[in-house]
């Protein structure tokens, strides 16, 4: 690697392993040169994709936020929040995301948990190379195969 400093070299007397920061030109890695910052709504985005990929997952969010959702959705120009239910916390090399779920009945809560943890740290850390360090996850509702969906039923108002 050419941005590790070789004691010996040059008689420079850094330890061989450290980094060198701020090279520029032809002679550097093109990875190194520069800084890429990665925006939360890019983070809530990737994890409210693969939550909602994970088999037995109804929907995200919380009632109000499902609630409001179904009715900005129905808005003339509005669009599906893949980020709803989805707040991170994003640094620069580590997230952590919160998550508000709803599941279907009769799946094992625990066991789909660990899906979507496992679903959600492995598309962050490949798509971004951010490190998640949690994936807290709030069962806010169990949907009943019953039950109509807010996002699909008839609205009071017209």
């Amino acid at each position: 690697m050419s941005d590790i400093i070789n004691p010996t070299a040059g008689g420079d007397s850094r330890p061989a392993g450290k980094a060198l920061t701020g090279h520029t030109g032809s002679g550097t890695a093109p990875e190194t040169r520069g800084r890429t910052s990665i925006a939360d709504s890019v983070v809530e985005k990737i994890a409210g994709m693969a939550t909602r990929e994970v088999p037995g997952i109804h929907s995200l969010g919380s009632g109000m936020a499902r609630t409001l959702g179904a009715v900005t959705d129905k808005v003339p120009g509005g669009k599906p929040s893949v980020s709803r239910g989805v707040k991170v916390e994003v640094g620069e090399r580590q997230a952590a995301v919160d998550l508000d779920v709803v599941v279907e009945y009769g799946v094992a809560i625990v066991d789909i948990a660990g899906e979507v943890r496992n679903s959600v740290i492995t598309a962050v850390e490949r798509m971004t190379g951010l490190e998640v360090v949690e994936v807290n996850i709030t069962v806010d509702d169990v949907h009943l195969p019953d039950e109509e969906d807010e996002e699909e039923g008839e609205s009071r108002v017209q």
